[in-house]
């Protein structure tokens, strides 16, 4: 029997987005992995499954390529109203996120930044705004959760930093319990940065967007940036806002790319 699958990008964050409201589809960590190879499978950074839900619109569950699961991903989120065709909320294991569709893909309220060490979370406790930790060049990160875990370390260069070895270590080091991604941000200005990430179970991506909504969180906690603000990923750029709650609003493209039918029996 085989299944419909769509394939989506957010800023060159790729996707396998299965439709799962209809009729359930079991999916395994090595099913995951094989279905995100980009030899032997589809291939994509992550595989989304869009589900039926009694709390919101739809469900969302989200697997790195790696095949582990993971909380949150802000470049799929903005994929969902697209694929369903309306505006719409979304339960994840992070929480109800909200999209909206708007001009050639969507806004999302993300919700509120958490910024608790025992939030992120990090094995003892510490300052999160700069923490006393250091990994080659990258020092002093700040630590923020916004439904997956995150560190940010401002930097005067991004395209100086050697993140492709610097990402795994920091990665797996054995202060984060659940693993961590890594952001590499340059302020151009108070309303302009530059950054790059090592995610978390992907490796180097052309787009993160919790780590978009993370670094805006830490610059606008440490003074370095305004209460809007555009960054520029490798894939292209996203724009955050800070509403009056509090919340950070993420806006960006969100793009159908194909769509096509597998066996998932073949997959594991």
């Amino acid at each position: 029997m085989l299944t419909r699958f769509h394939k989506m990008q957010g800023l060159g964050n790729d996707f396998v987005v299965l439709d799962a409201r209809a009729e359930p589809i079991r999916i395994s960590p090595a099913r995951a992995q094989a279905l995100a190879d980009r030899r032997t499978g589809v291939g994509c950074d992550q595989l989304i499954v869009i589900g039926a839900s009694d709390k919101a619109d739809v469900s969302m569950r989200i697997w790195n390529a790696d095949g582990s699961e993971v909380e949150a991903c802000g470049n799929a989120t903005r994929c969902v109203p697209v694929l369903v065709g309306s505006n719409c909320s979304i339960e994840t294991a992070a929480g109800i996120l909200t999209a909206n569709l708007a001009g050639d893909g969507a806004t999302v309220d993300m919700g509120k930044p958490r910024f608790g060490w025992e939030d992120i979370p990090l094995a003892y406790a510490m300052d999160t705004s700069a923490m006393p930790v250091a990994w080659g060049m990258l020092e002093q990160p700040a630590a923020v959760n916004m439904g997956n875990p995150h560190l940010v370390f401002f930097v005067p260069d991004i395209d100086a930093v050697p993140l492709a070895e610097l990402g795994p270590t920091i990665e797996h080091d054995p202060l984060f319990p659940e693993r961590i991604n890594v952001n590499i941000a340059t302020v151009l200005d108070t309303g302009h940065v530059r950054m790059r990430t090592w995610e978390r179970g992907a490796g180097l991506t052309l787009a993160c967007g919790t780590g978009a909504c993370a670094t805006f969180a830490a610059g606008r906690k440490l003074g370095k940036l305004g209460i809007q603000a555009r960054l520029d990923l490798p894939g292209g750029a996203l724009s955050l806002a800070e509403n009056g709650d509090g919340h950070l609003l993420m806006s960006g493209p969100a793009t159908y790319v194909f769509t096509g039918e597998i066996d998932l029996a073949r997959f594991g």
